[in-house]
């Protein structure tokens, strides 16, 4: 904000305002710099960085984001990059460890710099071990306390949680859930799962396996899903399902390749997600049915298919979900893209900077 815009939230005289600014930033905490507002030169205010940075990560079924913010949720720097299939926790926690090195030294810091690292991964972790609670779900990281195995690395506080909570969290604090009591975060990609937020808290159930809706059976005699059962959600509308309903002469590999293909005018492409826009409208309608949320947000690789994936979700959901007065919960998409995730870990690692700061300032 201006230091105008200070005075008028404030209530405080532009001279106090500017006197106080002046001494925050003498010692640090504030940083100010010019800018021009209706045609005049203003002085904008903000935190300054010094005050601390943490870092946001996101582990995906195909890929690593990372981005680190400032106290204000301000990304300094980011950057992201394919990961192979089936990665192993030692290997891709060794080149996070890199990484985040390599971006705080271009920042002109070093990882002890981080004040936390919120790290978001592709399957539920048990909040009570901090392990995949679901074995199998994600090979070659079970057994493994994820966030304390990168603490170790880098010497630095780290919360981890499952994308779908991380990228509802992001959603539900300020994105497209911003204001909803309750909301659905259901994350569409290589995997499917659900975040499900409260009051802007996560319920994650006891095992932290709330909102797995992906396996969710659709049809008990239906293909065998990677959690070993039948005819699960994932089996007819997460991407490598869908990619393997096209022959390899067709050059499907990846869920962007299809989405494009859609965009492009290929029947076969806009058919494959619409259907399964439909199965996880049926899904989300016995999610609705149980949950009751006020707004349900896609996102995910295949959210970016927009009205071709959500159109049919919203029919299925109206023929299926029980009806109320009030009508039933809007399906929107995503206001972070692919980046949502990466954000809901930014929040949780400033969650705790946050609470740690009030324990010790209790104890002082």
């Amino acid at each position: 904000m201006t230091q105008v815009e200070l005075a008028g939230s404030t209530g405080l005289s532009p001279a106090t305002v500017s006197n106080i600014v002046k001494e925050l930033t003498a010692s640090g905490i504030l940083h100010t710099s010019f800018t021009s507002r209706s045609g005049r030169r203003a002085t904008l205010v903000s935190l300054a960085r010094q005050v601390g940075l943490v870092a946001g990560v996101h582990y995906s079924s195909r890929s690593l984001h990372i981005a680190i913010a400032d106290a204000t949720r301000t990304v300094v720097s980011q950057t992201t990059l394919p990961l192979p299939v089936d990665h192993r926790h030692d290997a891709e926690l060794d080149r996070l460890s890199l990484l985040l090195s390599d971006m705080m030294e271009s920042l002109g810091g070093s990882v002890s710099d981080l004040l936390a690292v919120g790290l978001a991964v592709p399957a539920p972790l048990d909040p009570r071990t901090g392990m995949i609670s679901t074995p199998g779900l994600l090979r070659g990281w079970d057994g493994v306390d994820i966030a304390a195995s990168l603490s170790a690395r880098i010497d630095r506080p780290v919360f981890a949680d499952s994308e779908a909570n991380l990228g509802g969290l992001a959603e539900a604090r300020e994105g497209a859930g911003r204001g909803a009591a309750s909301t659905v975060y259901i994350r569409v990609g290589h995997t499917i799962s659900a975040g499900l937020v409260v009051h802007g808290d996560l319920f994650r159930g006891v095992n932290g396996k709330a909102g797995q809706i992906g396996h969710v059976t659709i049809d008990e005699n239906g293909p065998v899903c990677r959690c070993s059962n039948r005819g699960c959600l994932e089996t007819y509308a997460a991407g490598p399902a869908l990619l393997a309903l096209f022959p390899p002469a067709e050059r499907m590999p990846r869920l962007s390749d299809l989405i494009q293909a859609s965009e492009d005018g290929d029947s076969g492409a806009r058919r494959v997600i619409a259907d399964a826009g439909r199965h996880i409208g049926i899904a989300t309608a016995s999610l609705c049915n149980l949950f009751d949320p006020e707004l349900i947000v896609v996102g995910g690789e295949l959210a970016g298919a927009g009205e071709t994936l959500i159109a049919p979700m919203r029919h299925s959901l109206e023929r299926t979900a029980l009806p109320t007065a009030a009508g039933l919960p809007e399906i929107v998409e995503t206001t972070f893209g692919e980046w949502a995730e990466t954000r809901g870990a930014i929040a949780v690692a400033l969650d705790h900077v946050s609470v740690a700061a009030d324990v010790a300032a209790v104890s002082a």
